[in-house]
């Protein structure tokens, strides 16, 4: 009897065991149900198919569908056309890595991707990815989630609008600047344009952005800014200068800092006005600088600068010739030019036509 009634509370220790046990899972399950079904982000699971085999709530908000609208929906058309082209290629390379045995347990990917509301409206969204594994680790499913991010986009488009109006504030200002030169000496006008032109057409060839290049055509629009403080019967004098003239010449690059250094500009306009004259080997002017203190703009308009002036008319003598400037600035490779640039310059005239407007 003894034993019946020892075996009757084991099986009821263990029944209440089992109850309590159903009950912590049944409660953790729906813990996490509640949490993935209340998250902003919207969840998607999909076989290797692309057919969704879950979809959590929040894609209501997202795309206007129902769950069950949204599961029945095959995901190419979720996609706009372009991003689900992108999304599948970048999932062929993921699987190639798979099958070449580069596995990544923990492998995700972030993309930057367009859907289609429900209404027709495009969505951009965020969508960061991984694989769930079958019991050999191999990918069995996609888990993605997809963060709408309309607002962060619409700041950066608004923030990009502002910075190209500021932007076209800056030109119109530097503009005016050369336009003072230019109804003052029309020499020195046109041949800051021209060395705006081949400056750029440098820049371009050696892969800066076209962030930097904005700034070095503004700073070669500009460059000769400081011959405003020199004596007009000196800039146009038809007999050469004297010692004490060009001593007066030579300070234009620091006239022109002075000129731009207060400016909040996103470029170093003003720095690479200071440094036009310089040279590599220290023998330059205004500040003697070596070629580690000359920054990269200076060195392109150094290059176009000497080019433009040799081969083109002054006051002073008849136009030399583009052959014979291409041969000053070779000749001087690495000694007061620096070879990358020079080499470039060269090639756009004897290789690619490059000509002067």
């Amino acid at each position: 009897m003894s034993e019946e009634i020892v075996g009757r509370a084991e099986a009821d220790k263990k029944a209440k065991l089992d109850r309590r046990m159903k009950g912590v899972l049944f409660d953790s399950g729906e813990r996490y149900r509640q949490i993935i079904e209340h998250v902003g982000d919207t969840i998607w699971t999909v076989d290797m198919n692309m057919k969704p085999t879950y979809i959590s709530p929040s894609v209501r908000k997202l795309l206007g569908y129902s769950v069950q609208e949204a599961m029945a929906k095959p995901m190419e058309e979720v996609f706009t056309p372009d991003s689900f082209k992108f999304a599948m290629e970048v999932l062929g390379e993921e699987l190639e890595k798979e099958k070449r045995k580069q596995k990544d347990l923990g492998r995700s990917r972030s993309l930057e991707l367009e859907l289609i509301r429900k209404d027709g409206l495009i969505v951009p969204v965020e969508v960061n990815y991984t694989f769930l594994r079958d019991a050999e680790a191999w990918p069995s499913e996609l888990l993605a989630i997809a963060r709408d991010v309309s607002t962060q986009k619409q700041a950066q488009k608004e923030s990009k609008q502002s910075t190209e109006r500021l932007i076209k504030a800056m030109e119109s200002t530097i503009s005016a600047m050369a336009m003072i030169v230019e109804i003052r000496d029309p020499y020195t006008a046109g041949h800051q344009r021209r060395v705006a032109q081949l400056a750029c057409a440098i820049a371009k060839e050696i892969g800066l952005s076209e962030d930097q290049i904005t700034g070095l055509r503004l700073a070669g629009l500009i460059h000769d800014i400081g011959k405003i403080r020199v004596p007009i019967e000196i800039l146009i004098n038809p007999d050469g200068l004297t010692a004490s003239e060009f001593t007066m010449i030579k300070m234009h690059p620091a006239i022109g800092y002075d000129i731009l250094k207060t400016m909040d500009l996103p470029w170093p306009i003003a720095q690479a006005i200071h440094q036009h004259h310089e040279r590599l080997d220290g023998s330059g002017y205004p500040l003697g600088l070596l070629a580690k203190d000359i920054i990269l703009e200076a060195r392109i308009l150094a290059v176009a600068d000497v080019v433009e002036a040799i081969s083109s008319h002054r006051p002073y003598r008849p136009a030399r010739g583009i052959d014979v400037a291409l041969d000053e600035i070779c000749r001087n490779k690495n000694i007061s030019f620096d070879a990358t640039i020079v080499d470039t310059c060269v090639r756009l005239f004897r290789e690619q036509g490059f000509k002067f407007e």
